[in-house]
């Protein structure tokens, strides 16, 4: 074993994985090295290494609080820098099939904001981290491992500009945050090791972005407005107003299955008129656009079973969307990253460099709940493929009379919107007396509601 065990930590990837995890390498390691092929520092707007980076995200729930222990006063930065938390239903106009729900105060806060404005301030934090430093625009090139492959010692990296030959960093503990794009399954094959077995969920999803001025505020006290896309109203749309006081907005639509956004302006404008929240179309129909629309694809959902491996080197943790990649609709994967990062501390707190096998297994059961709330959900969609077992027709049928009923009572809204948030889990939903909310409201005709003369506390 090195002797100059716990003196350095590596973690591949810049990107918000990659920040939580050096944020708490940093409790136990002297010197912290974060690689990323991007420019970072300074950097205010979308980077290329992060192509979702353009559209609508939002952090929910648990992940909010986990990141904010993380980073204590992190939220009052951001709301100083103009971003506006609120209420995760009590602020937000939710609609499911063309209907709003009833809306309730869930004590739960959500940062709906662009992705370079969170990763800025989460960054900023770290920059501030004793011990902790960037190593930009280098590109990852392998590992570095002892002669029998057992243990990874380091990690080979190149300079994006000039000839300059890879180097090596040495490395008690390698982290690889790199996201979906991992290169870890193929490194395992060439050391030896078998590749993880994974699971995907082929949604064939596309973003499309288009940022506004709008001259009346659509909004009020609210912070966005959300038509959630569902099997019978596929077609979606995150609507908020972004920090600043000039009335500019961001609106994302969401389209699955090859349904695609449109990226000419009108055509985009089309596809927001069929979305079944008529406000939205309104708002922005005569708005002055700030910019051309653009597209994001995400293919499939991927995991990635790294627990399931029965032999894997010593000194290489992979968590973030390396691990799991989340249907980005469902705003899970910062979320579950930082949720990742928690788990981290806790094996650090063993030992500087943690079983591979035991952390892998640890956040596998951190990431088996909201993996599943998404999958299930996805296969409510007629074309998207995979097995349909009696619990998956039975949750996504339940699942849609609840949405029904939420829109006539508050508790409902609020037990969904826990388990979306990842406070609760799935099963929460299936308590008797949230079976017999459901089984009371879902079949009561839908009638207006203006969501914040409905707002109101849930009741159990």
């Amino acid at each position: 074993m090195s002797e100059q065990l716990g003196q350095r930590a590596v973690v591949l990837g810049g990107g918000l994985a990659g920040l939580f995890a050096a944020r708490v390498l940093a409790d136990v390691y002297p010197e912290v090295l974060v690689v990323d092929r991007d420019e970072l520092a300074g950097v205010t707007g979308p980077r290329r290494g992060v192509p979702h980076g353009r559209h609508a995200h939002g952090l929910v729930g648990r992940g909010q609080q986990v990141v904010e222990k993380q980073f204590p006063g992190l939220m009052a930065d951001m709301e100083a820098d103009g971003v506006r938390p609120g209420d995760f239903s009590g602020a937000i106009r939710w609609y499911f099939n063309g209907m709003p729900l009833r809306p309730a105060q869930t004590g739960l806060l959500s940062v709906p904001c662009t992705r370079p404005v969170i990763e800025r301030h989460v960054r900023a934090r770290v920059e501030k981290v004793r011990g902790v430093r960037f190593l930009e625009q280098y590109d990852i090139v392998g590992l570095e491992t002892t002669p029998d492959a057992g243990r990874v010692t380091g990690v080979r990296v190149q300079a994006r500009e000039g000839a300059s030959a890879p180097e090596v960093l040495s490395a008690d503990l390698v982290v690889d945050a790199t996201g979906r794009g991992s290169r870890t399954p193929v490194w395992l094959e060439e050391l030896g090791y078998s590749r993880p077995a994974e699971e995907r969920v082929k949604v064939d999803l596309a973003y499309t972005t288009r940022h506004y001025r709008v001259p009346r505020d659509p909004f009020g006290s609210d912070i966005a407005i959300i038509a959630a896309a569902t099997p019978t109203h596929p077609r979606g749309a995150f609507y908020y107003r972004l920090p600043g006081e000039d009335g500019r907005v961001e609106l994302s639509l969401t389209g699955v299955l090859g349904d695609y956004p449109p990226t000419d302006p009108d055509g985009f404008l089309e596809f927001v008129r069929s979305v079944p929240v008529p406000e939205i179309y309104e708002s922005i129909r005569d708005a002055e656009p700030v910019d051309d629309p653009v597209m994001f694809r995400f293919p499939a959902s991927v995991r990635r079973r790294y627990e399931q491996l029965s032999r894997f080197p010593e000194g290489l943790l992979v968590m973030g969307d390396a691990v799991c990649s989340f249907n980005p609709v469902y705003a899970q994967g910062m979320a579950v990253a930082a949720i990742e990062s928690r788990v981290l501390a806790e094996q650090l707190g063993k030992a500087p460099v943690p079983s591979p096998g035991e952390f892998f297994q640890k956040i596998a059961r951190k990431i088996d709940s909201p993996w599943e709330f998404a999958a299930i959900a996805d296969l409510g969609y007629a074309g998207v493929e995979g097995p349909r077992t009696a619990k998956v027709r039975m949750i996504n049928a339940y699942i849609a009379r609840l949405q029904r009923a939420a829109v006539h009572d508050a508790s409902l809204t609020n037990a969904f919107m826990r388990v979306a948030g990842l406070i609760d889990e799935p099963t929460a939903l299936l308590r008797p007396g949230k079976i017999l909310r459901t089984l009371r409201h879902s079949n009561r005709r839908p009638s207006p509601v203006s969501a914040p003369a409905a707002l109101e506390a849930p009741r159990d």
